[in-house]
């Protein structure tokens, strides 16, 4: 299945393809429709099969399709570790270049000028992706 079959919003859809996504994977092609739907579900895959972007994808296009407070905090994405967190917010940037959604992923550990940025951050961020501590 091609990822111009799902309809995203035509901002994600131009992130989409400036990340040379094309066909989506197995996992991909199961969820996706699911999420849209507004369905809860657990998925598992192995690394690399697409999982990151099988929920993202559904994740931004509600954002952008949905009536909301464009200065609200709508999602918050809860990882078990910063590198994860570094991570799916690379991706998560990538995806939403060319919408005006914002993110921040938010973790202990940093220097006084990561919590300054932070800090300004956090009031004007849609998507959190958050490490709890241990």
């Amino acid at each position: 299945m091609k990822f111009s079959e799902f309809e995203f919003d035509p901002r994600l859809q131009e992130g989409i393809e400036a990340s040379n996504y094309v066909e989506a994977t197995p996992i991909q092609e199961q969820v996706i429709p699911l999420i849209l739907q507004g369905k809860d579900l657990i998925a598992s895959a192995q690394t690399g099969t697409g999982k990151t972007a099988a929920f993202l994808l559904p994740l931004v296009h509600k954002i952008l399709t949905l009536k909301t407070d464009p200065d609200a905090i709508t999602s918050l994405v809860i990882v078990p570790t910063r590198e994860l967190a570094i991570q799916i917010q690379n991706h998560l940037e990538g995806l939403s270049y060319f919408t005006s959604i914002s993110s921040i992923a938010v973790y202990g550990g940093n220097d006084g000028s990561a919590f300054l940025q932070e800090k300004k951050a956090l009031s004007s961020v849609q998507i959190w992706l958050f490490v709890p501590q241990a």
